[in-house]
């Protein structure tokens, strides 16, 4: 269906759609407190994952205005290590917003860094994207890092601009624009 992203690449992983043979892995590393800590879930079942599979199946990828969902395994051993979702907007679909998830085991390897490093040079040629943004929160220093040194700028820091598991959270949204990252 649509666009596939099956045979994207990268020196240790491949990207690809999510599918069911994922769903326990997957609820797996999200569900883990750590993963679930900046995410707007706080546990996440086998179930939950079978139904995000269920809609992703259902969704043209790369549609503006849906989320779409990637995996991305190590080429070695076929081992789920982490995600990428996009969401190109609705209203201008040349921008993309982008997120990431690693499972703790396969963090410090260098992994979602190669992951979204493989996504991006992608993306930015298949959906001829100007710009690209990230929004993390400011507490999530890993995430901060990997979009700095994957060239994002930092574009603002929200203080206290969202609601967040019973609290005020703050976000720093990121951005790079197609010719920032071709070069």
């Amino acid at each position: 269906m649509g666009l596939s992203f099956d045979d994207l690449k990268s020196s240790r992983l491949r990207l690809r759609r999510i599918r069911v043979a994922d769903a326990e892995a997957f609820a797996a590393y999200r569900g883990d407190p750590a993963v679930a800590r900046y995410q707007s879930w706080s546990e996440f079942s086998v179930e939950d994952a079978r139904q995000l599979i269920d809609e992703q199946e259902k969704i043209e990828l790369g549609a503006p205005g849906r989320w779409c969902q990637m995996v991305f395994e190590l080429l070695e051993s076929g081992e789920l290590a982490g995600d990428v979702a996009f969401c190109r907007q609705r209203k201008d679909p040349r921008q993309m917003e982008v997120g990431f998830n690693l499972a703790p085991a396969f963090q410090g390897r260098g992994l979602a860094t190669e992951a979204v490093t493989a996504f991006l040079d992608d993306a930015f040629h298949r959906f001829d994207l100007h710009r690209v943004f990230a929004i993390t929160d400011a507490e999530n220093l890993p995430a901060a890092r990997l979009l700095e040194r994957l060239g994002f700028r930092r574009e603002a820091h929200l203080v206290e601009n969202i609601w967040f598991k019973g609290k005020w959270g703050s976000e720093l949204l990121y951005a790079v624009l197609a010719r920032e990252w071709s070069s």
